[in-house]
């Protein structure tokens, strides 16, 4: 078996164990958290037309919306994801809340086909699981790796992954594709990998 093979199930199993997690947590426990985050608000500056990209939840992932919100409020414009095709970086969509949304790939709600195409300065990341060294485990498909690293070659970006402190595991066996994370989010605290 080869080492990425290896890496890959590792992979797998952690994602299937977080998720189960994450699955376990009450609704109450989990809204608390998003408010919580949404309360404290980024750690970074976040200069009025900043372009802050988020994502539209699914199933037990934490909800950025009331962080979107609160965002969107101090100035920033708002973009979302849309899926552009397996093995290709997402098209981030201009968005406003209570903008229209349609159904995408896996159901994912993302703004419709004539929303303008925007470049983030700051992308707010889904994830299973993640580390202290600032690397996540996603859901599989590399769709924001890819996404990260394109916006990464054209302009400085912040990429901030935003969790249930549930989902912090020891150590991500990541690899030269992952790319890390500048800071993740949970409902306890801040984690800052940009000086490490």
């Amino acid at each position: 078996m080869s080492d990425l093979t290896e890496t890959n199930q590792t992979k797998a199993a952690l994602r299937t164990a977080a998720l189960a997690l994450r699955d376990a947590l009450p609704a109450a426990e989990r809204q608390a958290a998003a408010e919580a985050i949404a309360t404290r608000g980024l750690p970074v500056e976040v200069t009025q037309g900043a372009i802050v990209s988020g994502f539209m939840p699914m199933k037990t992932e934490i909800n950025p919306l009331p962080l979107l919100r609160k965002l969107a409020a101090a100035g920033a414009q708002l973009a979302l994801p849309a899926i552009a095709g397996r093995g290709k970086p997402l098209i981030m969509r201009a968005w406003q809340v209570g903008g229209p949304l349609k159904a995408g790939q896996w159901g994912i709600r993302e703004p419709m086909a004539d929303a303008a195409k925007v470049a983030p300065d700051i992308l707010i990341v889904p994830l299973a699981c993640f580390d202290r060294a600032g690397h996540r485990i996603g859901y599989g498909a590399g769709y924001y790796d890819m996404t990260i690293n394109a916006l990464r070659a054209k302009k400085k970006v912040v990429a901030i992954g935003i969790a249930f402190a549930a989902q912090e595991i020891p150590r991500v066996p990541a690899t030269e594709r992952d790319e890390r994370l500048d800071l993740v989010l949970t409902e306890r605290e801040v984690i800052d990998f940009r000086g490490k």
